[in-house]
C-alpha cells in the first residue's frame, strides 16, 4: 500500500511540475536506506556539484532506524544550509519553479526543499543611466539575493530588515520590503504590506511597472511619476539610512524607493560625490534646466506670435525670413522626431550607431532647413531641450515634462496668453493632485510644510552625524 501511495504522490507532482512535458524539468528516482525517493529540479537552476555531493551521501544511508520524520532525516543527512520541509503540493511546485530542489521519500509525508540553485547571472556592472565620476561602479542585477548582498555589504547593522513576500498568482514573484528598523515609518510599512497583500493579479510579468500600477491609484491622465527607481546600491543604501523604504523585486535590476515626492527628483547621486558647494550648484542647475525644458519652447512660441509685446532688446527671438510650415507644426514635428530617434537608437546595433547618428543629424539639420521644412530657430531651441532633458535621471519625469510642454504649446496655439496661463494652472493642478504609492503627499515637505526637510532637498548639506 505504501508503494502505491508514493507512486500516486509522485505522479501528482509530475503533473504539477510538467515532468515529461517540459524539457527543462529534471527528475530522478533514488533508493535511500531501502526506501524509494524522487528528486525534481529545473535543469537551468541546478548546482550540479552540490546535488551530486548530497546524492552521494543519501545513497549511503544504511537504514531508517531512529528516523521517523523528514526533520530527523534533515538533521542527519542534509548539509545544505537553506532547507525546509513542506506539505502543500502547490507551494512545493512554486518553490521548484523558483529554483529549489524537491525531494520526496516513501513513507514520509510532504517533501524537502533544498536551496541548491545557481541562477544564470550577468556580472555586476555600473548602470548605463546613472554613472558617477567618483564612488562605486557596481549596480543591481536581476537576482534578488545578489541585490540584498550588495545592500548588506554597505549597511552592516542589525536594524537592516529584508522582509520577504510573494505576489502574483501565476508568476509568484518574490518581493522584498527593505527598511532600517527604527528609521522607517511604521505606518508606511503597514500601508505597503496591506497593498502588497491586496494584489490579486495573475501575471506580473512586467515586473516593477506591473507592481507599481497595481499599487498606485488610478490616475492614467497624470504623467508625473509616482515612484522613484534606482539601479545603484549606494543610492539605495543612502535612502535606507534616511528612513525610506525599498521595494525590491526578483528579476529586476532596480529598486523602488518609497515614499516618493516631486522634490526627490531634484536629487542625484553625483551631488554627494562632490563637495557640498559643488553639489548644491549641480542641484540648483538641474532644477533650473528642468524648468527651462518645460517652458523655453512654449514661451518662445508665445513671444514670436505676439511680437508687439516683445521688448526691443529681445527682437533677436523673432524668426527672420519666410517659412512654409506653421511654427506650431514645426515644434510638434521635431518633438515627435526626437522621440522617434530615441526609440530607434534603442534598437540600433552598436556597429551601426555611428551611421545612425550621422543620418539623424543630416535629416534634422541641414536637409530640414534647406528644404524649408524647419527654421533654424526651431532646431536650436529643440536641440537644447533634447540635450537638457538628459540632465534628469528619471525617464518618467523627463516624459512628464515633455507631455506638459506639448500641452502648453497646444493651449498657446488655441488661446494665446490665456492658453499659457491655463496650461500652467493645469500643470500645477496635476502636480498637486498626484497621489504617490504611499506617503504623506506628492508635495511634501512643502505641503504639509516642513522647513528643515525642504531645505535639505534644495541645499546639499555637509555630511554629519545627523545627516547621512
Amino acid at each position: 500500500m505504501k508503494q502505491v501511495h508514493f507512486t500516486d504522490r509522485t505522479a501528482e507532482m509530475d503533473a504539477l511540475l510538467g515532468d515529461g512535458r517540459c524539457f527543462d524539468m529534471t527528475s530522478r528516482m533514488l533508493r535511500i536506506g531501502g526506501r524509494q525517493a524522487k528528486l525534481w529540479v529545473v535543469n537551468g537552476y541546478a548546482d550540479d556539484a552540490v546535488l551530486e555531493r548530497m546524492i552521494a551521501v543519501w545513497l549511503q544511508v544504511p537504514d531508517w532506524n531512529g528516523m521517523d520524520t523528514l526533520e530527523d532525516f534533515l538533521e542527519r543527512y542534509v548539509s545544505i544550509s537553506d532547507v525546509k520541509t513542506e506539505t502543500d503540493q502547490r507551494k512545493m511546485a512554486t518553490a521548484v519553479f523558483a529554483g529549489k530542489t524537491l525531494l520526496m521519500i516513501e513513507g514520509l509525508g510532504g517533501g524537502i526543499l533544498l536551496d541548491a540553485k545557481q541562477f544564470p547571472l550577468r556580472s555586476i556592472e555600473e548602470p548605463d543611466a546613472s554613472k558617477v565620476l567618483r564612488g562605486s561602479h557596481d549596480g543591481f542585477g536581476e537576482s534578488l539575493m545578489q541585490n540584498a548582498a550588495l545592500l548588506r555589504r554597505r549597511i552592516r547593522h542589525s536594524g537592516l530588515t529584508l522582509e520577504p513576500h510573494q505576489i502574483g498568482g501565476r508568476t509568484a514573484m518574490d518581493v522584498a520590503i527593505c527598511y532600517l528598523e527604527g528609521k522607517a515609518d511604521g505606518k508606511l510599512l503597514e500601508e505597503l504590506r496591506h497593498k502588497l497583500s491586496a494584489i490579486d493579479e495573475r501575471s506580473l510579468s512586467m515586473g516593477q511597472e506591473s507592481v507599481a500600477e497595481c499599487l498606485s491609484p488610478r490616475q492614467w491622465y497624470n504623467p508625473f511619476p509616482k515612484v522613484r527607481y534606482t539601479e545603484r546600491p549606494d543610492v539605495a543604501a543612502a535612502c535606507l539610512m534616511e528612513g525610506d523604504v525599498l521595494l525590491m523585486l526578483d528579476n529586476s535590476a532596480s529598486a523602488m524607493i518609497l515614499p516618493t515626492t516631486i522634490w526627490s527628483f531634484a536629487e542625484e547621486i553625483n551631488d554627494y560625490y562632490f563637495p557640498p558647494l559643488i553639489g548644491s550648484y549641480l542641484r540648483i542647475l538641474r532644477l533650473v534646466v528642468l524648468l527651462l525644458t518645460l517652458f523655453i519652447t512654449p514661451l518662445w512660441y508665445l513671444l514670436v506670435n505676439n511680437p508687439d509685446r516683445l521688448p526691443e532688446g529681445m527682437s533677436f527671438l523673432l524668426v527672420e525670413g519666410d517659412y512654409a510650415v506653421p511654427l506650431i507644426l514645426q515644434l510638434l514635428l521635431v518633438e515627435f522626431i526626437i522621440d522617434i530617434l530615441k526609440l530607434a537608437s534603442l534598437n540600433t546595433p552598436n556597429s551601426l550607431s555611428t551611421a545612425f547618428s550621422m543620418l539623424g543629424a543630416l535629416i534634422l539639420g541641414d536637409f530640414a532647413v534647406q528644404s524649408r521644412w524647419l527654421v533654424p530657430e526651431v532646431l536650436v531651441y529643440m536641440a537644447f531641450v533634447a540635450v537638457a532633458s538628459y540632465t534628469q535621471h528619471s525617464y518618467e519625469m523627463g516624459f512628464a515634462c515633455k507631455l506638459c510642454r506639448v500641452l502648453l504649446l497646444g493651449l498657446i496655439w488655441l488661446l494665446g496668453w490665456w492658453g499659457f496661463g491655463l496650461g500652467v494652472a493645469v500643470i500645477l493642478a496635476l502636480i498637486a493632485t498626484t497621489k504617490p504609492l504611499i506617503g504623506r503627499g506628492y508635495l511634501y515637505p512643502l505641503i504639509p510644510f516642513n522647513g528643515k526637510a525642504l531645505g535639505a532637498i534644495l541645499h546639499r548639506r555637509p555630511i554629519s552625524r545627523e545627516n547621512t
